[in-house]
């Protein structure tokens, strides 16, 4: 605790300094931070209400929904405040344990992408088996393992950060704290855990995206061997929703950790897109484009309206 002693807040500069900037801009993200809740909320509800959905690929999806509820948790409240407020600070202690959770929650995700292509890749090449192989204690591994692996690297990289002497800047060029954004300003010799984050984010976002592609390689060359085009048709369009959500998740995220940090408006709309729109758009994205999730909505609010009625 004594080594960041010298100061004991940051300033977040956040989006903008204009105060007609910032009303706009807390009412849009308020409007955001509200569908996100609502929306994975609502997928955690008709999930778990539906028995038809008591699946291996709903049971990740109903832990991605809730994984996404945790990430924009993690940043979008001090955001909204920061957004009101005069003095835009946070305590350093606090600035550290965003910065954890952002990592770690970010991370999980990364990991939980990748476990529901292997799901994926199960259920269409080897259909027959798919029960007995993703078994309810497998998933379950699975998605322990996601946490345990995430936390364990973001804690790895935060705990050679709480010891860096914060004394030169107090200024953030960002609306949240990322592990990258404290480098500059520690007086410390920051090169340790520059290249240790650099090597986390390598092996832990490349390696789940590697394995993702790998995935969906195995997919593709499945799918191409069915010969019946309706059969393949909808073999890839169960992978639709999960591609649409990688592609979301790893362009944004790769872009913002893995470029230098500027500040620049580029890398914050990077920033936001992977911690503030994919968490709201993952929902919808399941919701609009998987038959099974509209029609369970479908049947939950048929139940609801009727029980009313």
């Amino acid at each position: 605790m004594k080594n960041y002693s010298a100061i004991s807040e940051f300033i977040l500069l956040g989006l903008s300094t204009d105060r007609y900037i910032q009303a706009i801009l807390f009412v849009l993200f308020l409007l955001i931070y509200f569908l996100t809740l609502t929306g994975n909320f609502l997928m955690l509800l008709v999930i778990r209400a539906d028995s038809h959905l008591h699946t291996p690929m709903y049971f990740f999806l109903k832990q991605l929904s809730f994984l996404d509820l945790c990430h924009s948790s993690v940043t979008t409240p001090k955001m909204l405040e920061n957004l009101l407020s005069e003095s835009k600070t946070i305590f350093v202690e606090s600035c550290l344990a965003q910065a954890f959770f952002v990592f770690a929650t970010g991370g999980t995700e990364a990991c939980l992408l990748a476990v529901m292509a292997y799901d994926r890749y199960v259920a269409i090449s080897s259909p027959l088996l798919y029960a007995q192989v993703m078994s309810n204690q497998l998933c379950v591994g699975l998605v322990w393992s996601s946490w345990g692996l995430a936390f364990a690297d973001a804690f790895i990289n935060i705990l050679l950060a709480v010891n860096l002497d914060f004394c030169q800047g107090q200024t953030i060029p960002h609306f949240s704290c990322e592990l990258s954004s404290l480098f500059p300003l520690s007086c410390s010799d920051t090169s340790i855990n520059f290249m240790l984050l650099l090597c986390s984010s390598v092996l832990h976002f490349f390696g789940t995206f590697i394995m993702i592609v790998f995935s969906y390689a195995r997919i593709v060359s499945t799918v191409m061997s069915i010969t019946s085009t309706s059969s393949r048709s909808k073999a890839f369009s169960t992978c639709s929703s999960h591609l649409t959500t990688v592609i979301f998740f790893y362009g944004s995220g790769f872009i913002s950790y893995l470029l230098p940090t500027s500040g620049s408006p580029l890398e914050i709309i990077f920033s936001l897109q992977y911690s503030v729109i994919t968490p709201m758009l993952n929902p919808l994205i399941y919701s609009l484009q998987n038959k099974e999730v509209k029609e369970a909505m479908r049947r939950m609010f048929r139940k609801y309206f009727h029980t009313l009625i």
